[in-house]
């Protein structure tokens, strides 16, 4: 860091925002308190499924096809069960743990009827990015792919496992992106031309989106927002909890007042993102 440097103030990702504007107890919880939470089918089959397709791209073009993704399935999923066994434990038996490797399967497939990777040669797979504004915040996360047109214009994809989402709640979805986008321009210097959202679950959906400088300096503004939200609450040690459908998915419903639990004490520690060294599965389905 030069003299000519902001002091970084603090670190978030799309994913944290993205915990603090649905629920500012659920950030609490995952950035401050750092409380474990137990791995679930859909979130883990999203992980695998996303490596699958950055894996994918090593090979040749001509041999990117549905049977060489499938191929690649069960050595990915077997390698995260290497790393952490525990996901094993998330299946009653081995005819569930069948039926989601099924499921798994379908995504990928239907990956092929939204796009051919044989056409595709992606600049940038799993890239990890980070900018400083000029407040100090550290904006940063993993970008799933990153496409480089010959005239240079730039198009950011992102995987997606879950169903697409209704038009109410195509805001929320593309936040992330235009947050993806921010740091790009403000790390190039260059506005991607287009966001591009990749939705495998339900019949599959692409969902695209231009975005130009207006959007991401309305994107810096809110991200700017939200962090002065999160100081004040860490001043006031104020966490409120945030009811929503979501809730259902929650691991913590134990200690929210929201089900008549009482969260523990605030610890003393200064929120700190851990996207850089652990990406959450759970964000692919969100």
């Amino acid at each position: 860091m030069t003299l000519t440097d902001p002091a970084i103030i603090g670190a978030l990702s799309p994913s944290r925002a993205g915990d603090f504007m649905t629920c500012p107890l659920l950030y609490r919880f995952r950035v401050i308190d750092q409380l474990p939470e137990k791995p679930s089918q859909a979130a883990v089959r999203g992980t695998v499924v996303h490596a699958v397709l950055e894996r994918l791209y090593d090979l040749p073009a001509p041999r990117r096809s549905v049977s060489a993704a499938l191929e690649l399935l069960e050595p990915q999923w077997r390698r995260l069960l290497d790393d952490d066994p525990q996901y094993g434990e998330m299946f009653a038996d081995e005819a569930e743990q069948a039926e989601w490797l099924a499921q798994a399967r379908g995504m990928l497939e239907r990956y092929f009827r939204l796009e051919d990777p044989t056409r595709l040669e992606p600049a940038e797979r799993e890239l990890y990015v980070e900018a400083v504004l000029d407040g100090g915040l550290m904006l940063r996360g993993y970008v799933d792919r990153l496409d480089v047109a010959p005239s240079g214009e730039v198009r950011v994809v992102d995987y997606k496992t879950g169903n697409a989402p209704g038009r109410d709640f195509e805001a929320k979805a593309l936040f992330q992106m235009k947050f993806y986008a921010l740091v790009l321009w403000r790390l190039r210097g260059q506005v991607p031309r287009l966001l591009q959202l990749v939705y495998l679950g339900g019949e599959g959906e692409v969902l695209r989106y231009a975005p130009d400088e207006a959007d991401l300096l309305a994107t810096e503004r809110k991200v700017m927002a939200l962090w002065a939200a999160i100081e004040r609450s860490l001043k006031s040690g104020e966490w409120r909890a945030r009811r929503s459908r979501l809730c259902d998915w929650c691991d913590h419903q134990a200690l929210c007042p929201e089900f008549g639990g009482t969260p523990p004490p605030v610890p003393d520690r200064q929120p700190g993102d851990t996207v850089r060294s652990s990406r959450r599965a759970a964000t692919d389905e969100l």
